[in-house]
C-alpha cells in the first residue's frame, strides 16, 4: 500500500454469502486490492455460519490491514425471516470490525448505487460494470455478485468521504 493511501474494506453481509471488497484510495485514484465471497451456504446451522463469517473476516483484516470500513445498512425486506438472518450476519461483521478498532460507515443500497453509477435505482449488472470501470479491472473478469457489491460499498465510502479520508492522513 502506498504510504498516502487509505485502505477501505467494504462488506455486503449475508448468512449464505458475505461479500468482501478491499480497495486503496490515494488522491483521486482507486485500486482494487482484494475481493472474495465468504460462502457459508453449506454450513449446517446458523451458529456455524456466523462463526465462519467472524473467523474469515478476522483473517482478511489481519492480512490486509484496512484503515476504515463500510457496510450496507439494513433494508426492510418483505420477508421478516430474511431480515432477521441478515441482521445476524451484519451484527457479526460489525462486531468483527469493532474488535479490530475499525471505524464503520453505513450506506443504504440506493446511496451505494448512486455513488457508483450515478443512479440510485441501478440494477446489479450496472453496478458490477461500473465497479470494473472505476477499479480499472478487466471487463471480462468475473466478479461474484456479493464480491462486486462489497467493492461498490467500499467505492461509495471512498467517494462519499474523500476529503475526510485525506484529512485523517
Amino acid at each position: 500500500m502506498k504510504s498516502n493511501a487509505t485502505r477501505i474494506i467494504g462488506i455486503d453481509p449475508g448468512t449464505r454469502f458475505t461479500g468482501l471488497g478491499i480497495i486503496d484510495r490515494y488522491g483521486n485514484k482507486l485500486k482494487h486490492v482484494h475481493s472474495e465471497t465468504i460462502k457459508t451456504v453449506n454450513e449446517k446451522n446458523l451458529e456455524t455460519k456466523l462463526t465462519c463469517i467472524f473467523d474469515h473476516l478476522s483473517e482478511v483484516i489481519k492480512e490486509y490491514k484496512p484503515n476504515t470500513a463500510s457496510i450496507e445498512r439494513v433494508f426492510h425486506s418483505v420477508n421478516p425471516r430474511s431480515s432477521l438472518l441478515l441482521g445476524h450476519a451484519r451484527g457479526v461483521a460489525l462486531l468483527t470490525l469493532s474488535k479490530f478498532g475499525l471505524e464503520v460507515n453505513e450506506y443504504a443500497p440506493n446511496e451505494i448505487k448512486a455513488a457508483v453509477t450515478g443512479v440510485g435505482r441501478a440494477d446489479k449488472d450496472q453496478v458490477a460494470s461500473m465497479v470494473k470501470v472505476l477499479l480499472n479491472l478487466n471487463r471480462n473478469e468475473k466478479l461474484g455478485e456479493d464480491e462486486s457489491d462489497a467493492l461498490a460499498i467500499a467505492i461509495c465510502h471512498a467517494n462519499t468521504h474523500l476529503y475526510d479520508l485525506v484529512d485523517k492522513k
